[in-house]
């Protein structure tokens, strides 16, 4: 037990040692949560808004009052017809224009659809900000739970903790040992006293405890600088942030069995683990949104589970019943990769 624990400081030390290591480490969860919490947003802001008034008549002056006084909308010019908005529009020098075209008629919305999810967006924020002057007998009301505010950092603070450490656990695991093994120096930790598994095991524990750190960093930035809450028990969001962990380290595991060089592992993991993890997780598309061969291809994508349970637990607020499912998921791929990472690794050793 003494060599193994010299073995995990030694492993330790030489992962504190390596500045550009602590770097991406620690630099990239903090870069990565302030992108996607700030600057890649989703969020409705200062939609440039034209307003159209052919009759300048009592209500319509109440629904432009409420569209200047939104924080969505910001009105920028207003002018005398469709046709003056439209040539506003294409020269993108507005995103949405409203005809207010009299009592009778209604009102019309011209909108920049070059981006069709924007697009509906700005179209449904603008008519629930309306909706009360539009609707003369029975008014449409809405209600968001989970997330009145309609904010982009509660769906993305769980995507990026499943990228981040899948990414950080897997890829940083394999080229460890790859670099080991691309040295000539795993040979002679693996003819030390330790046995060989021990001594795999041992360069893991570090990450592990390395993956728990960012975990907690990632919380306490998505509770205190983003104001996502955490609205589930936190004691299950680790348990089942710790599953997630280990399938990562036995998929890192697997990836340096089959890599011989730190190249060769790091082109792996960005065809393995980059590209399904953004694409095909729901990180950023809905699944359900995807092509049926997207959606199978999807189910054995493992951050899939995880950014659906972490909404559940943080954002829904829910038991760990309701997440039974892909806690199981979890658990079993991570059962499954293990057995296979040490099936590989015994079979190189004999």
């Amino acid at each position: 037990m003494k060599q193994f624990i010299s073995f995990v400081i030694k492993e330790a030390r030489h992962i504190l040692r390596d500045k550009r290591t602590m770097l991406i480490l620690f630099g990239m969860p903090v870069v990565l949560m302030l992108l996607f919490g700030f600057a890649i947003t989703t969020d409705v802001r200062n939609v440039r808004t034209v307003v159209v008034t052919a009759n300048n008549d009592y209500l319509s002056q109440q629904a432009i009052d409420r569209l200047a006084q939104s924080e969505y909308f910001m009105i920028t010019h207003t002018v005398s017809s469709p046709q003056e908005a439209e040539r506003l529009i294409r020269s993108q020098k507005a995103d949405v224009a409203v005809v207010f075209a009299g009592r009778h008629k209604g009102i019309q919305m011209i909108v920049d659809g070059s981006d069709p999810n924007m697009a509906q967006q700005w179209t449904a924020y603008a008519q629930q900000t309306m909706v009360p002057l539009t609707q003369h007998s029975t008014p449409i009301t809405q209600h968001l739970l989970y997330n009145p505010q309609m904010r982009s950092a509660y769906n993305f603070v769980p995507a990026i903790m499943g990228m981040l450490l899948m990414l950080i656990c897997a890829m940083m695991t394999s080229i460890s040992i790859v670099r080991e093994k691309e040295r000539g120096t795993m040979e002679v930790l693996l003819v030390s006293p330790v046995r060989p598994l021990m001594v795999i095991i041992a360069k893991a524990v570090p990450y592990l405890l390395l993956a728990f750190a960012i975990l907690v960093t990632i919380l306490l930035m998505a509770r205190f600088v983003l104001g996502v809450p955490l609205a589930g028990s936190l004691f299950w969001i680790v348990i089942v942030s710790v599953i997630y962990i280990l399938l990562a380290l036995s998929l890192g595991l697997l990836i340096s069995n089959v890599a011989q060089t730190q190249l060769v592992a790091l082109l792996l993991s960005a065809m393995v683990l980059l590209m399904p993890v953004v694409m095909l997780s729901g990180m950023l598309f809905p699944v359900e949104s995807m092509p049926v061969v997207l959606q199978w291809i999807s189910a054995v994508v493992p951050p899939r589970y995880y950014i659906q349970a972490m909404r559940k637990l943080m954002i829904m607020g829910v038991g760990i019943g309701d997440v039974v499912k892909e806690v199981a998921i979890l658990s079993g791929m991570t059962v499954f990769l293990l057995a296979i990472a040490l099936k590989k690794f015994n079979v190189r050793l004999e």
